[in-house]
């Protein structure tokens, strides 16, 4: 079970031991865990924001659980989503979008992308009703990690660099495909019909962010993973709270 305890090591801040120091490059065997811990991460969500609704309204509830959301997976893939909001919205060439992706500078395309994401994610979470956010928090954590499982799948733009390093290690479609189906399709049986334009939603967005990342960068990247879950998880939430 060290590979699942290296997963909620790389994803998470909890503190669960791991003996010895995290390799990037063994990351690769443990993600087919990781729509596992996205379904951990939802379910310790969707209990905090139980906890918080009887207590706080609504908005302050979803300021709440977003900001725990971030500090829970130590804001690994916001800041993928805001390097690409730099690197994939300006006019350049694929070169320099790479450059601009690897620049910690936070630049004004990025900080915007970051502030309306996180202003659609705190209002989702603080629409959600009580009973579906059980199913709903847990759901789009599982889905958002399945999808960047599935896109490491796809080729990179950088020989060597993070993202590719880690998809050199990743384990054969069928070594992590039942756990992506059973981490995913458990929370979406509780939201009904709902999980099918969510699935859909999904697959559909991550087509489309693989597809913008092979034509403006040559591939994918590290971010741009982290960019596939976060706009998943948001994607998914705006669906869960269709009425």
């Amino acid at each position: 079970m060290s590979s699942l305890r290296q997963a909620f090591c790389f994803l998470t801040i909890l503190p669960i031991p791991y003996p010895q120091q995290l390799q990037f490059k063994d990351l690769g065997k443990s993600a087919r865990w990781f729509p596992l811990v996205g379904l951990v991460i939802g379910l310790l969500l969707a209990g905090l924001r139980w906890v918080l609704g009887l207590i706080f309204p609504p908005l302050l509830v979803g300021i709440l659980v977003v900001a725990a959301w971030a500090l829970l997976t130590g804001g690994l893939h916001l800041d993928g989503l805001a390097d690409c909001g730099d690197g994939l919205l300006v006019s350049a060439a694929p070169e320099r979008r790479l450059e601009i992706l690897k620049d910690s500078r936070l630049g004004s395309f990025g900080a915007l992308t970051l502030i309306f994401h996180l202003l659609i994610k705190v209002a989702t979470v603080s629409l959600l009703t009580t009973p579906i956010a059980w199913f709903a928090l847990p759901a789009a954590a599982a889905m958002g990690r399945a999808m960047l499982v599935w896109s490491a799948t796809r080729p990179f733009a950088r020989p060597g660099g993070m993202g590719e390093t880690f998809a050199n290690g990743l384990a054969k479609p069928v070594q992590w495909l039942p756990w992506v189906i059973l981490a995913v399709g458990l929370p979406m049986m509780g939201v009904g019909w709902l999980a099918i334009p969510a699935i859909l939603l999904s697959i559909l967005l991550t087509l489309a962010i693989q597809r913008m990342a092979a034509r403006r960068l040559g591939g994918l990247t590290g971010d741009v993973l982290g960019l596939v879950v976060e706009l998943v998880e948001t994607a998914v939430l705006l669906i869960m709270v269709i009425q």
